[in-house]
Parts: structure tokens; C-alpha cells; sequence
């Protein structure tokens, strides 16, 4: 053999070894003995070392797990730059004065525009990596994806996403330079806001990436968790035939069920057990026989689970026709779809047959169902089983009745096994008396509206009776239960006895004082006592009307209400000489005019000698 040949047969060898562990396992492995038996003998060794680490490799990428629930949340565009520049202002310093030396104002704005740049970075790679990559996930999941959202429209958003987060590199590297040839604070602030500018001008730009990548996101996280390597039992068929009522009986998933077409739109997973192994049940919505290129999104999901998992499919039939198709329609489809059912176990399910037995329906149908058994015969041959009367690959049941979904091990009965300390605790629980509740006081007395539970029944009174009391709760403006004291009674006689001492003693005063004073000071305290009403009431109108303002200023008072004149007046009016206070009003008022004067004056004679000494120095 000549040495090409051998790098020939060496790299075919390369690309068997990747595809270890696939569902054409066996066919790869007679490659692999065809080419060992080609090679010489001497080189058997390492094609098996090789071909060991290539098994090691890929393994670890076929048995991944995918979680697309832990993808951060995208945020939007004006968002994005809001997070990305706060986090600057906060974690930068903010101070930088005119007297710094220019190598300090430059790394303090170098400094922002770097940390910016960093921010975006990250935040543009982590939506970049946490996004699976369609050609490194499984071929389901890349096909699911492409489905729902168009695989193209998702490369493209994170494309731009790329190269939005290389052009923000750019551009920090650019004004980097930039700022390193600054020669002034104003150069350097200016290099720096237009360099964080620039950046969110670029961000801003992939607005509507961002958005429509957080609406991917959103739907990813409602996809069911399918494990594509798992036992995987795959449920197909015409819509409504009785394919999620199957899954509900035999697993804990809560599909909804309806009598009409196409109540499941999407994959739904449920889990069961069978002789101490874990399977994976799927739901998929019902497909139609129609040509490819005319099936919607609904019918995609289920063909795309079809062509891609390893899993048993159960192809179900309804064969007494209540979904609205007939036998021959829904054969029709199963010959459609055969092709996707190559080298995975296929069983036919005759299903709903309490309403019509498999051995009443017509000759043509009988005919019908036996070539679709036959052809699930060749998967089973072809996935080296034996059958022996085909009625493995042909059951009937009804799962509305369960008569087939679920079979007795044996005629064994198995009761319940509660152990006797939880009997005896349940038995100590019925003979304690069941305490009353409110509500099973209002059923007894009549129901809502009849009855009125009472807040006062539990109360601890000396006497029951006190219990029903009517008891103020504000009384003259006060809450009535902040003075509520046991010594109460006591406290109001003391206060009665004084009160009335006080008013005893009052009186006394007031008739004594009023029996001494002569007719004139009678007089007088009348006028005060008239002048002080007078003034409480304008006080009162004033406050009723907001007027209850400091006096104001001499130069707003326009009405000329505060005036000298009538202060002289009014001290007149009191016996007493006014010219001395009137006089001391209008010095202080003059006195301060003049002041004002000299002051303005002084500065004015100031700044004309110093402008003149300037004069003479510039002259010299």
C-alpha cells in the first residue's frame, strides 16, 4: 500500500472516529475493522490509542446538558448604556483640578475611557457566550431553534452584537492614543466625552438585536428540558387521536386535553419508570398529511423531534374515526413520514377502542393497519429484534377506559401499608373534641349576613357582663382608651374638689377687685377689657384669612397705615409727649441714609487713587 492510500485511509479514519457513539455505531465499526485489515500490523496500536481519544472527547460533548433558563436577561439598548455609565461614575475617580500636572489629568481620563470600554466588553461577551452557538448544540436543539426563530435572524443579531463589541475596542484604543498627546484639561474632557459617546452611539445602533435577542431568551426559557441522549419514548400522530391523554395516565405531565385539533402546540416531556429505569416521555402536537413545504410551525416541532432524537416512537391510530380523519388518512400520513423513522423502534397504537374494536372495522382498513405493522416490523428487524407474531409492534388500547395503558404486574392484591403509629396517632386526633371556629358558628346561626362574630367575647372582665358595653371611643377630640386608668374614678373627684376650689377662689378675687376700684378705674378697666375683645377678634379675622404676616417694610406700606404722625397721635391719645420718639425715628432713618453715602463715597475716592497710582506706574 502506497503512502497516500495510507493518509487517505488514516483521515477517513478521523472522521469515523468523530462520529462515536451515533446511532449508525455498528456501521462505523465494520469501517473501522475494514481499515485496520487494510494498514499494517505495526501501526494497529496507535489507530486504537487514536481512536480512544477521539471516543474520550466526544463523549463529554454528547452527554451535555442544556439549561437555556440560566441565560442573563438582555437588557435594552438606552438600559445598557445607563448600567455601563453609572457603573463608570461610581467606580472612577470624579475629581480633577486645572492645577494638576498634565500627565495626571491625562491617565485620569484615560483611565474612564478604558474602564468604559471594559464594561461594554463584558457585557457584550457574556450575551455572546451564554447564547448557544447552533452549529456547537445538538442538531435538535439547532433545528428546534431554527423553527421557532429562524437561524438566520439569530446569527445575524449576534453578529452584530460582535461587531458592536469590536468597534467599541476600536474606538477606546483610538482615543487612548488621543488622550496621550492631550495638552490641556478642556482637550482631554473633550477627547473623553467624545470617545464615551461614540461608544454609546454604537450600542444604541444594535437596539434591535438587543431586543429581539432578550425575546429569544424569553422563549428559550420556556422550552421544555429535553435530554437528547436519555431513553426517549416519542409520541406522533394525527391531532386529537388521544396523545397527551396518553402521556397524563402514564407520567406526572399535566398536558391540557380538548375535544378539538391541535390543542397541543408545542413539546411537553413527562417522566415514568419502568423495571427500575428512568424514560423520557414526548408529547408532540399532531401533524398533518400535507406536503412539507405547507406545514406551519406546529407540525415543524414534531417532525424535527422526529428526525433527530433516538427514541421509540409510538405512532398512535384512532380507529374508530371520532378525531375527524379516517384510517386511510392517517395511514396516508404514516407513509409520508416513514422515512423519518429509520433506525428507531416503531410501534402502532391502536387507540380509543371503546368506541370501535379493531376487529370491526372494515376489510380495507384491516388491510391498511396490516401494512403499517408490517413496515414497523422492518424498523425492529432493522434494529436487530425478532418478532415472532408482530404483536409487539402492534398494540391496542383506550385511554379513557386505561383498558392497555395500564397492565397488573400479577394477581396479587397489595394494600396499603400505614404504619400503626400513625393509626393510633389519627385515632387520638378523632377523639379529641373539635374546638369551635367562627366559622362553623356563622353556618350554625344562619351564614353571612346573619351572623356577626362578636371582637368583645374573649375579654377578661371582672363580670361577663361588662362585655357588651357600649364604650366611646373619642370623646371631645381625645382617644378615650389613652386615659382609661384603674384609679380613674378617684382622679376625677380629686380634679372635681380642686376645680371647684379654684373657681370659689376666682370669684372671691374677681368681686373683691371689682368692689375696691373707684367709678374712673372702673371705667378704665372697661375700655381695656373692650380694647383687649377688639383685639382678639381682628387677630382671629386676620388668622381666618391668612393675614397673620410680620409687619412689613415702611415702603410697602402703601396705605400709609404705620406712620409717624399716627404713633404721635396715639401717644396723645395716652397722655404722653411723642416729639422725643418721633424725633429718634427719623434720626435713625437719616443716619442710615447717610452712612449708606460716606460708604459709597469712600470706595468711590479709593478706587480712583489706586487707578491713578497705575497710571503713573505704567507711564514710568
Amino acid at each position: 500500500m502506497q503512502s497516500q492510500d495510507k493518509f487517505y485511509l488514516l483521515v477517513k479514519f478521523q472522521n469515523i472516529g468523530f462520529k462515536v457513539g451515533s446511532p449508525n455505531s455498528e456501521f462505523y465499526l465494520s469501517q473501522f475493522s475494514t481499515v485496520l485489515n487494510l494498514l499494517p500490523s505495526h501501526i494497529h496500536f496507535s489507530i486504537v490509542i487514536y481512536s480512544a481519544v477521539i471516543a474520550f472527547w466526544r463523549k463529554p460533548l454528547e452527554m451535555v446538558q442544556y439549561n437555556f433558563k440560566k441565560i442573563t436577561r438582555v437588557p435594552t439598548g438606552k438600559d445598557f448604556v445607563d448600567i455601563v455609565l453609572s457603573r463608570t461614575q461610581r467606580q472612577t475617580p470624579t475629581v480633577v483640578h486645572k492645577g494638576y500636572a498634565i500627565n495626571h489629568i491625562r491617565q485620569f481620563y484615560m483611565r474612564k475611557v478604558k474602564f468604559t470600554q471594559t464594561n461594554f466588553h463584558e457585557k457584550l461577551s457574556t450575551i455572546i457566550e451564554e447564547f448557544p452557538r447552533l452549529d456547537d448544540i445538538h442538531p435538535f436543539y439547532g433545528d428546534l431553534l431554527h423553527v421557532l426563530y429562524n437561524k438566520d435572524h439569530y446569527k445575524l443579531a449576534l453578529g452584530q452584537i460582535n461587531t458592536a463589541r469590536n468597534l467599541i475596542g476600536k474606538i477606546s484604543k483610538d482615543y487612548v492614543k488621543l488622550l496621550k498627546y492631550g495638552d490641556s484639561l478642556y482637550r482631554c474632557k473633550a477627547l473623553k466625552v467624545a470617545a464615551l459617546g461614540r461608544m454609546c452611539t454604537v450600542t444604541k445602533r444594535i437596539g434591535p438585536s438587543l431586543a429581539y435577542l432578550e425575546q429569544i431568551r424569553q422563549h428559550m426559557a420556556r422550552l421544555p428540558s429535553i435530554d437528547p441522549n436519555t431513553r426517549t419514548i416519542l409520541i406522533c400522530g394525527y391531532p386529537n387521536v388521544g396523545k397527551s391523554s396518553f402521556i397524563n395516565k402514564i407520567t406526572r405531565a399535566d398536558v391540557d386535553v380538548q375535544p378539538y385539533a391541535f390543542t397541543t402546540k408545542s413539546l411537553f416531556v413527562g417522566h415514568t419508570d419502568y423495571k427500575y429505569l428512568r424514560y423520557q416521555v414526548i408529547d408532540t402536537p399532531g401533524i398533518l398529511d400535507r406536503p412539507f413545504e405547507d406545514r406551519n410551525i406546529i407540525e415543524m416541532c414534531s417532525i424535527t423531534a422526529l428526525a433527530h432524537l433516538r427514541a421509540a416512537v409510538l405512532f398512535f391510530l384512532d380507529i374508530s374515526g371520532s378525531c375527524g380523519y379516517t384510517i386511510a388518512q392517517q395511514a396516508a400520513l404514516f407513509h409520508s413520514i416513514k422515512s423519518l423513522f429509520m433506525n428507531k423502534t416503531l410501534i402502532i397504537v391502536c387507540n380509543k377502542t371503546d368506541l370501535q374494536s379493531l376487529d370491526g372495522i372494515s376489510e380495507d382498513y384491516k388491510k391498511l393497519v396490516a401494512d403499517m405493522k408490517s413496515e414497523a416490523m422492518k424498523t425492529l428487524v432493522g434494529q436487530g429484534g425478532e418478532p415472532r407474531d408482530g404483536a409487539e409492534v402492534l398494540l391496542t388500547m383506550s385511554t379513557l377506559t386505561e383498558d392497555g395503558v395500564i397492565a397488573p404486574r400479577d394477581q396479587k392484591e397489595r394494600p396499603p401499608c400505614i404504619p400503626q403509629v400513625v393509626l393510633e396517632a389519627k385515632a387520638k386526633e378523632a377523639e379529641k373534641e373539635k374546638r369551635k371556629l367562627e366559622k362553623d358558628l356563622e353556618e350554625e346561626n344562619g351564614g353571612a349576613g346573619v351572623y356577626s362574630a362578636s371582637l368583645k367575647k374573649h375579654h377578661l372582665l371582672e363580670n361577663d357582663e361588662w362585655k357588651e358595653d357600649n364604650m366611646p371611643e373619642i370623646l371631645d377630640g381625645h382617644n378615650v382608651y389613652d386615659f382609661v386608668d384603674p384609679d380613674i374614678l378617684q382622679r376625677l373627684e380629686e380634679l372635681e374638689k380642686e376645680e371647684g376650689l379654684l373657681q370659689e377662689n376666682e370669684e372671691d378675687d374677681v368681686e373683691m377687685d371689682v368692689d375696691d376700684l373707684t367709678p374712673e378705674e372702673r371705667k378704665a378697666l372697661a375700655e381695656i377689657r373692650k380694647k383687649k375683645s377688639i383685639l382678639i377678634q381682628e387677630h382671629r379675622i386676620k388668622k381666618s384669612t391668612a393675614e397673620s404676616r410680620p409687619i412689613v417694610p415702611r415702603k410697602f406700606d402703601k396705605d400709609k397705615k404705620f406712620t409717624s404722625k399716627r404713633m404721635g397721635r396715639q401717644l396723645l391719645s395716652l397722655g404722653l409727649d411723642p416729639s422725643k420718639a418721633i424725633e429718634r425715628v427719623r434720626s435713625k432713618s437719616r443716619g442710615r441714609k447717610r452712612e449708606g453715602l460716606l460708604i459709597i463715597r469712600t470706595l468711590m475716592v479709593v478706587m480712583i487713587w489706586m487707578w491713578m497710582i497705575m497710571m503713573v506706574r505704567t507711564r514710568r
